[in-house]
């Protein structure tokens, strides 16, 4: 697991918060922590958990896995996927039953692309020699 980088994981809470028009007291109450807490998160001055990343994500209105790759927990390799994800979730413009249905239609994408993907990297499938050569 990757060390955590919490500066940039409480600058990043920070903004989320004020993005959202919270205060610090709001959004702890919201996420079920303390105060002191969620103040030291922000500061950079604790790690906190994949649980309270969770609650705190679920408090935003963010999903937990954008707090995770800011933390260092997700692979970087997962970034892309996790903001086509935070991007969706977060349009005001669409209500919850539509962001829902677009993450769908966005996973079956991503599954259909890596059926359609090449065994032998920078070969394209239908180039591939069959089985019958």
């Amino acid at each position: 697991m990757a060390s955590l980088n919490v500066g940039n994981l409480g600058e990043y809470l920070r903004e989320q918060r004020r993005q959202a028009q919270l205060s610090l007291r709001q959004l702890a109450d919201a996420a079920g922590v303390s105060n002191p807490y969620l103040s030291q998160i922000e500061r950079g001055l604790r790690k906190p958990s994949a649980d309270i990343l969770q609650q705190l994500a679920k408090a935003l209105r963010i999903s937990a896995e954008t707090l995770y790759v800011q933390a260092g927990i997700l692979d970087e390799r997962d970034r892309d996927e996790v903001e086509t994800r935070a991007v969706i979730l977060a349009d005001p413009s669409i209500n919850e039953r539509q962001k829902q249905v677009l993450l769908q239609i966005y996973e079956s994408f991503r599954k259909e692309n890596v059926l359609d993907e090449p065994a032998v990297p920078g070969v394209p499938a239908d180039e591939m020699p069959s089985k019958t050569d």
